[in-house]
């Protein structure tokens, strides 16, 4: 099938693996590829999780399969500008190794659009409403992740139909992020108008993903009822499975948290030092097994995920659904 993400990216079947921290191991992003779909390299799992160099992890992935593989690019402004030197010197080295299809987040992209265009690629950029869509589109991307509400991770709050109608205007493609657990969903949001789904709970249960068997074990128990946001760990709603940690924990940014994200100077600064702080945490939570801090993100797409499966097998049974 083919479609504008096809068509930009080069690969065969309209599915991303999305970039997961701290889940997106060099192993997992070329199966993806080399199914078919597009695995997207996220960076400081790379580095700071894999312990690969950033160079050489992207070339042990170019030697796993030599299929497009795309970038995640942070562009928070909170992020410190020790980090927002690595994503910058990040971006070139992923240039120099023949990536082209490049995924930004949290902030302004236009730098990511500038670089990359001008080297033949092109840039797809998270969003969750009509606002930032209209922002993203002014700053020249080529295509919208539309995080919706059923993501697991960092999510939206309206459905994936609601998104897909709000936006569909801007003559963009969308690609369809949340919700999709099984070929049956993903054919119909594909049938919806979609270009292509960025799946990333479906592919933490992948035999390629190097995630402890407990974290993919919860997935597979949970129900959609299981999944809830919280405010806790990065101080805007992350979608992860609700254990006893989480409960204890609780689900709202405290007193001082809810103050600081109240203003537009201090919400950067807060946010930045929830990141710093959740790196550890998720690192440690979906790495090592079950302990008494919990922190497992995943979407409702738990509700259709019942096996671990190899991540090649995944793409083709979702391609299969395309008739």
């Amino acid at each position: 099938m083919k479609t504008a993400l096809t068509e930009a990216t080069g690969i065969e079947v309209p599915l991303i693996c999305g970039a997961m921290y701290p889940c997106s191991n060099p192993e997992l992003v070329a199966a993806v590829s080399e199914a078919g779909g597009i695995g997207i390299v996220q960076p400081l799992s790379l580095v700071y999780v894999h312990k690969r160099e950033f160079r050489g992890g992207m070339r042990e992935i170019r030697s796993l399969t030599k299929k497009p593989v795309g970038l995640n690019v942070l562009t928070e402004k909170s992020l410190s500008s020790v980090y927002a030197k690595r994503m910058s010197d990040y971006v070139d080295v992923a240039l120099e190794e023949g990536v082209r299809f490049f995924v930004t987040a949290l902030g302004n992209p236009r730098w990511v659009v500038e670089r990359v265009k001008s080297a033949g690629g092109v840039v797809y950029h998270d969003v969750i409403d009509r606002r930032w869509a209209e922002k993203a589109a002014a700053e020249g991307v080529d295509g919208l992740i539309c995080v919706n509400r059923r993501a697991g991770g960092h999510l939206g709050k309206k459905s994936p139909e609601e998104l897909f109608a709000e936006i569909a205007d801007l003559k963009l493609p969308l690609v369809c992020a949340g919700g999709v657990g099984s070929p049956e969903e993903f054919r119909a949001m594909l049938d919806l108008g979609y270009a292509g789904v960025q799946c990333g709970t479906r592919f933490i249960a992948a035999t390629e993903c190097t995630a402890h068997a407990d974290y993919k074990n919860a997935i597979l128990a949970a129900d959609e009822k299981d999944i809830v946001p919280t405010e806790r760990v990065t101080g805007v709603p992350l979608a992860v499975i609700n254990t006893p940690y989480i409960e204890k924990m609780g689900t709202k940014a405290g007193p001082f948290g809810r103050l600081m994200l109240k203003g537009r100077r201090t919400k950067h600064w807060i946010r930045g030092w929830y990141t710093l702080t959740s790196f550890y945490r998720l690192k440690g939570a979906s790495m090592k097994g079950a302990t008494s801090a919990d922190c497992w993100q995943a979407g409702k797409s738990v509700a259709t995920i019942t096996s671990v499966q190899p991540a090649g097998e995944i793409v083709r049974k979702f391609a299969a659904a395309l008739g």
